[in-house]
């Protein structure tokens, strides 16, 4: 952050001003407001103090003196205003505008003594910004104070220029071309809006002065347009790639550069009212992408027909255009009359390691380091692997490192061999490649086909120095096994360096931040292996007698006086000591969930946008599959319960039907002395009768019937002796009625 010494008297009182500066939370508008809310009101006119340019800082005392006396006070909004409400307001920004609509906009605007907008993020904000400048205008009478409106454009406006010698296309455009700028196709509402600024500004200096500043590609923090490229070096992008011939020339500037020209021009009001706004480079997109992959990635590049850019996610049209621009400008104004301490006035080429600390730091994208240690058979590899998974780090293993660093050495070789016969020159890398894979070969050979500490550690420091463990982090699984090993692994080979901590120097760069000691006795680690599949046991070598041997080696490697624990110790890295057999989780859940707590969330950029998708896909399969398992669940259930029902109805019926038969056989039991009395006494009388009833053919059959048949049984009933009771019963007019029915 650039700093000044405090205009005038420093025990004088300095009034601050409240300045406009739209959208907070986009790129140039947070880095500007941020830049200005640390920025005393006036503090651009002097000159820039010798140690302050030396330092770069101030001290924190003077940062916060400013902080509270005479800086900017910013005045803001949100790009997306419908979620206002529950968004935080930045600490550098004093207050966030509420507003429904332009015309309450301008109300809060008049109360402002500068108003920054900047059309070169969201093309949507021109006609707001020209609408605001415009009330502004036609209020001159209304404004009770000078007001200051500063636009923010681009270099883009320029992008069509005619060069201002045909013959010599290298002579670069300054501000007074202006008049003579040609924008591209696509800017050509930009170039009507600084248009219309300039033009307004011209009315009334004393109470509305505007300026225009034309921007390079800014850069810096976060990237911004170049963030494509930073992010595909991070993720350890085999090549960088180059639109077309990339020998097109960019204008570019350092955001923190641009900040800067925004604050001289608020502090000093200058008579020129259209700026360039661009460092002091000429570089051309080539050379960027060049810089760029060899400080972050790989430092390969690759040429791709500009048909094809446009194939990416990451580049949409108007960041293609701009990076295709061919344009040369020269900030003149900027550099001879305006006190800037640049952050980066030679561009990105020159001041690319210090961007890439920016880049790093603005996105948290730092490196992780973790050491796994512990006895064999532990579940060292296991919880390696699943921390990787989590946190999207390199799993540093011995045998992978021997064998990827020979295929590496071994490609070097070749190369160097391939240099040497057509006499080309190289740096040397390709020919010391080649004899240290001659001395490891020739080292396996007199070791039996091990390869000795010295070979190994030298491997695993250039695995571990690699750009995709210096970018993403990585994890140390079970190495190194001693003390010795440890201190030559992360020894600092720079006796310069200021990286010291005790009476012990290390190497920071690799040298993990988190180690984690896993713990268990000897009859554990003996029964974890007696239960390994067969499979694994051959694998891995691991059977009882090799653990046996195994773990003496490691008792006798890292007792207490001797561990390896003691050299990050001594280096104030406290290992986190976990008792394995206490975790009777599944897959280590205890285990990881503790070292994920002590670790922290990830330092990266989370999922991409295919993860995310592929996430969104297993999910959805994983919602699909529970539908079709509950729903299988759900017939499982109903066929069951039916069945339930239909055995329950059955076992009901098989009930009854045996209650009914009971009944049935009990009636049947109960009826026989009947039966037999009817078929002794009563069915001969009936036959009779009726046969009686045959032979004379009375009118009424019936009656005849039942007078024969009650005869009958009145006498029987006196020769058997029954009772009156009886005899009334078997009367012939209760016998009548009954026998009609």
């Amino acid at each position: 952050m650039q700093q000044y010494k405090m205009a005038g008297n420093e025990d004088e009182a300095i009034e601050s001003k409240r300045v406009f500066v739209n959208y907070c939370d986009t790129y140039q508008g947070k880095n500007v407001a941020k830049y200005l809310s640390q920025c005393v009101v006036g503090a651009s006119l002097d000159e820039i103090e010798e140690e302050e340019e030396e330092t770069g800082s101030v001290a924190s005392g003077d940062m916060d003196r400013k902080t509270k006396e005479g800086c900017y006070q910013v005045i803001s909004s949100f790009l997306d205003r419908e979620k206002d409400k529950i968004r935080d307001k930045p600490s550098f920004v004093k207050e966030i505008l509420q507003y429904r609509n332009r015309e309450q906009l301008l109300e809060h605007l008049i109360e402002c003594d500068m108003i920054v907008y900047d059309i070169t993020e969201q093309p949507e904000i021109i006609d707001e910004a020209i609408w605001v400048v415009s009330e502004l205008h036609a209020d001159l009478d209304r404004l009770e104070k000078p007001k200051m409106f500063v636009l923010i454009s681009s270099a883009m406006t320029w992008a069509n220029s005619k060069p201002l010698d045909p013959d010599d296309t290298e002579i670069p455009f300054t501000e007074e071309d202006y008049r003579r700028r040609r924008a591209h196709p696509n800017w050509k509402d930009h170039i009507n809006a600084e248009k219309t600024v300039i033009k307004l500004g011209k009315t009334n200096k004393s109470k509305l002065a505007t300026y225009v500043i034309a921007s390079g590609l800014t850069y810096g923090a976060e990237e911004n347009i170049f963030h494509y490229l930073f992010k595909a070096a991070w993720h350890n992008a085999e090549h960088l790639h180059v639109f077309g011939a990339g020998q097109n020339c960019i204008p570019t500037i350092h955001i923190r550069d641009l900040a800067a020209v925004i604050q001289n021009i608020l502090d000093s009001r200058p008579k020129i009212r259209y700026l360039i706004a661009a460092d002091d480079s000429k570089h051309t997109l080539e050379e960027i992408v060049k810089a760029v992959s060899k400080a972050l990635g790989t430092g390969k590049i690759k040429h791709i027909a500009k048909e094809d850019a446009l194939l990416s996610k990451d580049i949409q049209q108007a960041d293609f255009d701009q990076l295709l621009v061919n344009l040369r400008m020269d900030g003149v104004f900027i550099r001879e009359n305006m006190h800037i301490r640049w952050a980066s006035e030679t561009g990105i080429l020159e001041n690319i390691d210090t961007i890439v600390r920016e880049y790093r730091e603005s996105r948290a994208l730092q490196p992780l380091r973790i050491l796994i240690h512990g006895p064999p058979c532990s579940g060292k590899s296991t919880i390696a692997s699943q921390l990787c998974k989590h946190y999207k780090l390199h799993h540093i293993k011995i045998a992978d490192v021997i064998a990827e660093s020979k295929e590496r050495l071994k490609k070097s070789a070749a190369r160097a061999q391939i240099d040497e016969a057509e006499e080309e020159e190289d740096d040397g890398t390709a020919a010391e490649d080649e004899e240290l894979l001659a001395a490891i070969d020739e080292d396996e050979k007199t070791n039996d086909g091990r390869i000795s500490d010295e070979y190994i550690l030298r491997l695993v420091k250039q695995t571990l120095k690699s750009v995709r463990c210096q970018n993403q982090g990585f994890i140390l699984d079970g190495f190194p096994k001693t003390i010795d090993q440890t201190k030559d692994l992360f020894a600092n080979e720079d006796e310069d360096a200021e990286e010291e901590t005790g009476a012990i120097k290390y190497d920071k760069t690799i040298t993990p931040e988190f180690v984690i000691s896993l713990q268990a006795d000897d009859e554990f680690l003996r029964n974890r292996v007696m239960n390994l599949p067969e499979s694994v046991v051959v694998q891995n070598h691991t059977d009882e007698k090799g653990l046996l041997r195994r773990l003496k080696t490691f008792l006798e490697t890292n007792g207490d006086d001797v561990t390896m624990l003691n050299f990050f110790e001594e280096n104030e890295i406290h290992a986190e000591t976990i008792d394995i057999t206490q975790d009777k989780t599944i897959d280590n859940k205890m285990i990881i969930s503790r070292i994920l707590k002590k670790v922290g969330e990830p330092r990266n950029y989370g999922p991409t946008q295919d993860e995310i998708e592929e996430k969104k896909r297993r999910e959805e399969e994983e919602r699909l599959k529970k539908e079709e398992e509950d729903k299988r669940e759900r017939e499982r259930q109903e066929k069951e319960e039916a069945a339930e029902r239909k055995r329950r109805q059955d076992e009901w019926t098989e009930r009854l039907n045996d209650v009914k038969r009971q009944e049935h056989e009990m009636l049947e039991t109960q009826s026989i002395p009947l039966r037999n009395y009817l078929m002794k006494h009563v069915m001969p009388t009936l036959t009779q009768g009726l046969i009686d009833a045959c032979k004379v053919r009375p009118d009424d059959p019936i009656d005849f019937l039942v007078n024969e048949f009650y005869i009958r049984i009145n006498s029987m009933a006196r020769i058997c002796g029954l009772s009156s009771l009886l005899f009334l019963f078997f009367r012939p007019s209760t016998c009548s009625i009954t026998i009609r029915k």
